[in-house]
């Protein structure tokens, strides 16, 4: 009776304390939105305390008090919804996505616990339940609300934040209680009274302290951290009190027996989890990486390599890589090692680490292991952390005496390129989080790309190399050739003509021009790249009379048409090489019989060479794809292919231009377009 009637007493004075705090707020006049909520939340409180002592003198149902405390519930949520969003009229609230979502799922909460219960369905637990979880969540927003306050808000904030804190949290274990054992406990029903009426002082304070009810907020990562611990704490705590019911329920006569067990073990259980370091990293890692910018900003550090790649003054781009991803943590040492083979590495590049034989014996596991997840390696977490690194098998003291603290895989596409072994950080001695672990994972990625290309681009060179000394070889032979093809005619034409002295002077020539022909190939050859043509001022109608001539050897003859005399300035010599081989090509497309014709046409700035023929022909296909690509040839062994491409560079080369009409086995006619002025 006595702690009854101290229980009547304290609701007396908790009534009496709020109708105090509601005539202060009256007088006050805040027609804030926030004020307003403060004014009908206490009410409510009101209300239900003084509903709260009148029952204890007629006894009547507690459902009346619970509607009270339902609507309070809601009043004290909104009231910190609107100071947590910076909402000051009805009009704001009522468009702020997270009011509407908390009274959405309030009404809708509210409306079917109890529907339920007034209809007879369904017992008064379930109110115990609908307070238990109103409770949480309002405790949930509270500490979200102070946490990310600004240092000026706080201090306005923390009276109200312990006055609605006390009152949550005590109900928050009453109606736990209740849910678990599917009644009130009396003795907490009556202390809950003076939780009430010191909250009203606090109260009080906070509404002088704040004017406009507005408080700057911004979100941080331990914040939303505690506040996902205190839901996980809520939310297994509502499991347990369900569980509790179902065993209480069950139970029988050894129900409280078991319901008390349950409770203590579930406590340990709790406390267990949330002291569990692997399930609060977890958490954190998680909380952190969705609803956070990360420590790095990518955009920066992303530019920053970028810049290291552009300005490196290092010939040596496996340096220039080391040091990129050395800089990204600031650490001082490091190694670049290219994988070979299985079980054999190169070492591309060391700065201050040495690299020893049972070094890349331990790089054998490491690599084994990294093929299949292709992870970043901390040696000092591998060593202070058991089962860190499933199925990975290494003697960390070999890392540890060489002062290596890191172990980067770098993969390029889907094979495992090499690695980066790296000191530890000298700005902290921890292990390396997993936003260390992304940077240097995405740098990695890169540097892998910029190292095979580089690889890639001076393979390339050297094949460069080998190409241009193989085309400058192919234009040597054809130049040969064609010396050769000049002697072999004097040689077959010797025994019939030797007495002639017109051929004998035009044999002396012909080795003359071999001769200057040859001393050129072996300038070539020596100098190892072509050398420089000079022209010089010669009549067109002699160079083409000479080639005519010299092609005349075989069958069908060429015959020069429609000629304008014209004088040029041109590289004789190549010049005719190009003629030549043209009208060449054009004999051996034709039969016997056929013609090959000659034609020059003068207009003006330039003139034009057509060398045509009633050959073979070309198709389409062929003069678009192949006739111009130079070592492509449909001569087999004979030819070299760049006769044509040769043709088409030296006109090109003197600003000119050159095209081909062909019609497969009617003929094909070449058309030569030379400026008179080359450039």
């Amino acid at each position: 009776m006595r702690l009854e009637l101290l229980g009547f007493l304290g609701y007396v004075a908790a009534s009496f304390a709020y109708f105090i705090f509601i005539l202060l707020l009256l007088a006050a006049r805040n027609k804030t939105l926030a004020g307003r909520l403060v004014l009908l939340a206490s009410l409510c409180t009101l209300l239900s305390f003084a509903g709260g002592s009148l029952q204890f003198k007629y006894h009547f149902s507690l459902q009346v008090i619970f509607g009270f405390e339902t609507l309070k519930l809601a009043l004290w949520s909104l009231l910190i919804l609107s100071t947590k969003e910076k909402v000051f009229s009805l009009s704001q609230a009522i468009k702020q996505p997270a009011i509407q979502q908390y009274l959405l799922v309030w009404g809708a909460l509210s409306l079917l616990v109890w529907l339920v219960v007034l209809t007879g369905f369904a017992e008064t637990k379930y109110l115990f339940i609908l307070f238990l979880v109103l409770n949480l969540w309002a405790l949930v927003q509270l500490e979200q609300l102070y946490r990310n306050a600004g240092a000026g808000s706080k201090w306005a904030l923390w009276p109200l934040v312990i006055a609605l804190g006390a009152i949550f949290v005590f109900d928050f274990v009453l109606f736990a209680q209740a849910s678990m054992l599917n009644q009130l406990n009396f003795d907490l029903w009556y202390v809950r009274s003076i939780i009430a009426v010191i909250s009203v002082p606090l109260l009080l304070v906070s509404t002088r302290r704040m004017k406009n009810w507005s408080v700057n907020v911004f979100i941080s990562r331990e914040v939303v951290f505690y506040s996902s611990m205190l839901m996980i704490s809520g939310l297994y705590l509502l499991v347990m009190a369900f569980a509790g019911y179902i065993i209480n329920y069950i139970g029988g006569a050894w129900g409280s027996n078991l319901s008390i067990i349950f409770i203590v073990l579930g406590s340990i259980v709790l406390a267990a989890l949330l002291m569990t370091e692997k399930l609060r990293r977890e958490v954190k890692v998680f909380i952190t990486k969705h609803f956070f910018a990360n420590k790095y900003e990518y955009r920066v550090e992303w530019l920053k390599l970028i810049k290291q790649l552009e300005i490196s003054q290092s010939g040596n781009y496996y340096q220039t890589a080391l040091h990129c991803i050395c800089s990204a943590l600031q650490i001082p040492h490091g190694v670049l090692i290219k994988k070979q083979s299985q079980g054999h590495y190169n070492i591309l590049y060391s700065e201050g680490i040495d690299v020893s034989e049972d070094l890349c014996e331990q790089l054998e596991n490491i690599d084994k292991f990294c093929q299949k997840k292709a992870w970043i390696i901390d040696i000092r977490e591998y060593d202070k952390l058991v089962n860190s690194y499933p199925e990975l098998f290494i003697d960390s003291d070999v890392f540890i005496q060489k002062h290596i603290a890191i172990v980067v895989p770098i993969v390029v596409g889907d094979d495992l390129y090499g690695f980066f072994l790296l000191a530890s950080p000298p700005e902290t001695k921890n292990l390396l989080n997993w936003e260390d672990r992304d940077l240097l994972a995405a740098i990695a990625k890169q540097l892998g790309h910029y190292l095979s290309l580089n690889e890639a681009n001076e393979k390339l060179s050297q094949a460069k190399q080998f190409d241009a000394f193989n085309r400058m070889s192919a234009f040597l032979i054809h130049d040969l050739k064609n010396i050769q093809a000049q002697l072999a005619l004097i040689s077959s034409n010797a025994k019939k003509h030797r007495h002639n002295p017109e051929f004998i002077a035009d044999a002396f020539e012909t080795v003359e021009s071999a001769t200057a022909r040859l001393e050129k190939v072996l300038t070539q050859l020596r100098n190892k790249n072509v050398i420089e043509t000079h022209s010089k001022k010669v009549k067109l109608k002699t160079l083409l009379q000479a080639v005519i001539e010299q092609r005349n050897q075989d069958l069908p003859q060429v015959t020069l048409t429609d000629f304008a005399d014209i004088e040029i300035c041109i590289d004789a010599e190549t010049f005719s090489s190009v003629i030549n081989h043209l009208v060449q090509n054009a004999q051996e497309a034709t039969s016997a019989d056929g013609w090959v014709n000659i034609k020059v046409i003068d207009k003006q700035d330039q003139f034009e060479i057509i060398i045509s023929d009633n050959g073979c022909g070309m198709s389409a296909e062929f003069i678009k794809s192949r006739l111009f690509k130079p070592f492509d040839t449909t001569k087999g062994n004979a030819g070299m292919g760049i006769g044509v491409f040769e043709a088409k560079q030296f006109v090109e080369q003197l600003g000119g231009n050159i095209y081909v009409e062909s019609i497969e086995s009617e003929g094909t006619k070449f058309h030569l377009i030379i400026p008179k002025k080359q450039q």
